[in-house]
């Protein structure tokens, strides 16, 4: 493997060399005329002329070469007290024949088919079955509310769709069936048909002529083969979560998205054939797409589908407990996930009862990484890399991070280190103009953006130039903000709208948040910009204390505003922070600094329907308009 820098270097210098070679690791039933074809840019499209199916690249490749007998898919649902393994060659049978129902109902090459569905192993036979029909699956996480079920039914004009009768978060049980009812009742597009998984904990109550059952759909069904597509060929639209209006669907093509996450597996994640590799996210969200369900099974892995939380099934030790039982070699998480492990465990006292030598290394992503979450993960796995990585729904695979199979790169708390090879990153002002290392940008990619990425969004080619290529010519603007260090590291401080203006000084609330984060007692925290008359905005921070620790308030916010002033100044202007119970977050762990923003200004928000608890935000209002 070559280092990370020369990989970098030819990716962009030879981008045609570099990705032509990863697509010798795919399987193609047709090669590609082309490896990049320009000829509509700056809609670029990857590999044309190639055909492919990957489903046939995830399970028939690994069942007809030597894997048949080696697990593939580990369900582990701690809430329903259930594992469940699947070799390759009775996963492929399942998904065959699932595929063959699906066909029997009408679905075939290029339709859509929605999948509404908790974290069970047939969530994940679900997409792979659309694939191996060249069918277009578009997952809707498990128990969105019916209103943004419908937007999304009615985008992607599905002719099935795919559910369950209910998901089990934690001791709740919750009804799918009636959340879909009122979704088809809402939408203006009404499926054809709908194939329900009964649960044991709920059953389901089924509409003559448009519902059937999973299980009996099946049992009629016939094993069918991969169907050939082209490489350009959708395989999936993902919409955005929290939209609004007319969802945004991020489409990810076939080729493009095999050649890339195969090469990922080998060269970020240094992982391959019989490793076990675990991704604790949900199918709902991209890195379900990405790392649990296609990557592993590129790769020949054996990917974990975990149906529980960090804590409370039954405690801080379930992650450690999934790493010794199946053998987990790479584990992929979201920050909030350890700090929740973090404050309800502080000293990893659980952790002492569990082997976790085979794993080798922990990868972070999806929210921001403060150093003290960091530190704390280091402290616990001693020498194993803990990768800070960086990237997007829109990316489907990382866009920086130390990439591990081709070289190890020094760690640095706050950093994602650097760009992936195949990404252009820039930071730049305003007027499209280089900031020097150590200024705080706006971060871009220069075109064309790698394979795997987002050719487009679905229907709408206007759109995609309008949100994410009007901002800079020839560059993909990411949204978010950063700055390069001398070493070319790169640091992203979130959303562009997460800098505020105090008083004409450009201010950064990610790195107030890195630094409100060090404090011994603080476990989780929150700052965002509030109207001021004099200033025009101010910081105001929310912070979550560790587990046992009891405060007086006013001492904890006069510590806290010294240690932003420390490592800032008096310009930062942070002068409150007021201790909370409990931060508002999306399923998947993120925080709504946007909507407690609109709260502070005085708006009525529209709530993203993926908040874990509303009455959080009932809770914090008084404070943030006070």
């Amino acid at each position: 493997m070559p280092s990370h820098a020369d990989a970098h270097r030819r990716s962009l210098e030879d981008p045609e060399g570099f990705w032509g070679e990863a697509a010798a690791a795919i399987d193609w039933f047709t090669p590609p005329a082309r490896v990049l074809d320009a000829d509509a840019a700056p809609l670029y499209r990857w590999f044309t002329g190639g055909e492919l199916n990957t489903c046939h690249n995830a399970l028939d490749r690994h069942a007809d070469g030597g894997r048949a007998e080696q697990p593939a898919l580990i369900h582990d649902s701690p809430v329903t007290d259930t594992v469940t393994a699947f070799t390759y060659s009775e996963l492929r049978e399942q998904v065959s024949r699932l595929a063959g129902a699906l066909r029997n109902l009408g679905v075939h090459h290029g339709d859509r088919v929605v999948i509404y569905m908790p974290m069970v192993p047939e969530a994940v036979m679900a997409m792979l079955a659309c694939a191996r029909l060249g069918a277009v699956h578009s997952v809707v996480f498990g128990g969105f509310a019916p209103h943004e079920l419908a937007l999304r039914i009615d985008d992607a004009r599905p002719h099935v769709v795919l559910s369950a009768s209910c998901g089990v978060e934690g001791s709740k049980v919750l009804p799918y069936k009636p959340l879909l009812d009122r979704a088809i009742e809402l939408a203006e597009h009404e499926p054809t048909h709908t194939v329900i998984l009964q649960r044991p904990q709920v059953e389901a109550q089924m509409i003559d002529g448009r519902d059937h059952d999973w299980a009996s759909l099946i049992a009629g069904a016939s094993e069918i083969p991969c169907v050939p597509v082209a490489a350009t060929d959708p395989l999936y639209v993902l919409y955005t979560s929290g939209t609004t209006g007319k969802p945004k669907g991020v489409v990810r093509d076939n080729g493009g998205h095999a050649v890339a996450l195969r090469w990922s597996m080998d060269a970020i994640y240094d992982t391959g054939p019989g490793d076990v590799f675990w991704a604790a996210s949900d199918v709902g969200w991209v890195v379900g797409h990405s790392y649990i369900v296609y990557a592993p099974l590129f790769a020949g892995a054996t990917t974990v589908l975990y149906e529980g939380k960090p804590v409370g099934t039954p405690d801080p030790g379930a992650f450690w407990r999934v790493i010794e039982q199946h053998r987990v070699k790479t584990l992929f998480t979201a920050p909030t996930a350890f700090r929740a492990i973090r404050k309800e465990d502080p000293d990893a006292a659980h952790l002492e009862r569990y082997d976790i030598s085979s794993l080798a290394a922990l990868f972070l992503a999806g929210e921001r990484l403060d150093p003290d979450t960091y530190h704390w993960a280091k402290h616990l796995l001693g020498e194993r890399p803990v990768v800070d990585h960086w990237w997007q729904t829109e990316t489907g695979w990382p866009i920086a991070a130390s990439c591990l199979g081709l070289e190890r790169l020094p760690e640095k708390a706050g950093s994602p280190t650097k760009p992936v090879p195949g990404y252009d990153v820039r930071v730049v002002d305003a007027e499209g103009e280089d900031q020097p290392p150590g200024t705080e940008g706006t971060i871009v990619m220069r075109l064309p953006l790698p394979p795997g990425t987002l050719p487009t969004l679905w229907n709408d080619d206007a759109r995609f130039i309008r949100s994410y290529l009007g901002h800079l010519d020839g560059h993909y603007l990411t949204g978010d903000g950063g700055r390069f260090d001398e070493d070319g590291y790169l640091y992203v401080m979130g959303r562009i709208d997460d800098v505020i203006n105090v008083a004409g000084h450009r201010l950064s609330t990610g790195e107030m948040e890195e630094i409100v984060a060090t404090h011994p007692d603080v476990a989780e925290c929150v700052v965002i910009g509030v109207p001021d008359e004099l200033r025009g905005q101010m910081p105001f921070g929310l912070v979550v204390l560790q587990d046992g620790q009891i405060r007086n308030p006013e001492q904890l916010e006069a510590e806290l505003v010294a240690l932003v002033r420390q490592e800032i100044g008096a310009v930062a202007c942070f002068r409150s922070a007021k201790v909370v119970a409990r931060l508002p977050k999306t399923r998947s762990g993120k925080i709504l600094r946007k909507t407690l923003r609109e709260i502070a200004e005085g708006k009525d928000p529209q709530v993203p329907s993926t908040i874990e608890d509303p009455a959080v935000l009932d809770e914090l209002a008084p404070l943030l308009r006070g």
